[in-house]
């Protein structure tokens, strides 16, 4: 059995989970996600818990019964507590700025940069050099982040570059001199 998929998930106060034709639906004070699931596992919401059971034994199914465990975990936490990325731009002239419906990034190219966030997420730029990606959707808000950071990946010589807050990039010698 699934060591992650045996734990029953307690729904925190303020929280409904539906189960309805293959799909669950968690409401909170944050707002509703929605998610399919395999037909194969088994969802019940008993004693303000959500239990997860899988009836055969196959490699795929017992995947999917602790991915789906994570996924609804998840999905509790995100309309409640909601998930937030930092992300820093660190380089001269390295800059963000919001405008209008979208983000504006000067990022050392020949132009500017300007990325429209999905609906869903809220992005913020509480300084010209810091970006807060936050959300109820944890998988959309690291998506977005991720996007923001590939514009310009931190680079091992100088460290310029987007990256997240607190990442550690691993710097390499730059040449040496010659004879």
């Amino acid at each position: 059995m699934s060591r992650i998929g045996k734990k029953p998930i307690e729904i925190k106060k303020g929280v409904t989970v539906e189960i309805q034709n293959g799909s669950i639906k968690v409401k909170g004070p944050k707002g509703e996600l929605t998610q399919t699931y395999d037909p194969r596992i088994k969802i019940t919401v008993e004693n303000n818990q959500v239990v997860l059971t899988r009836d055969s034994n196959e490699k795929q199914i017992r995947a999917l019964h602790g991915l789906y465990r994570a996924l609804i975990q998840n999905m509790i936490n995100g309309v409640t507590d909601g998930y937030t990325k930092k992300l820093e731009l660190v380089g001269v002239g390295y800059r963000a700025e919001w405008r209008g419906r979208g983000l504006q990034l000067a990022l050392g190219y020949s132009h500017q940069i300007f990325f429209i966030p999905p609906k869903e997420v809220k992005v913020e730029v509480p300084a010209p050099t810091n970006i807060v990606v936050s959300g109820i959707n944890k998988q959309l808000v690291g998506q977005v982040a991720a996007k923001i950071r590939s514009f310009r990946p931190p680079e091992p010589y100088k460290g310029k570059g987007i990256r997240y807050e607190g990442e550690q990039i691993n710097r390499k010698a730059g040449k040496t001199a010659g004879k």
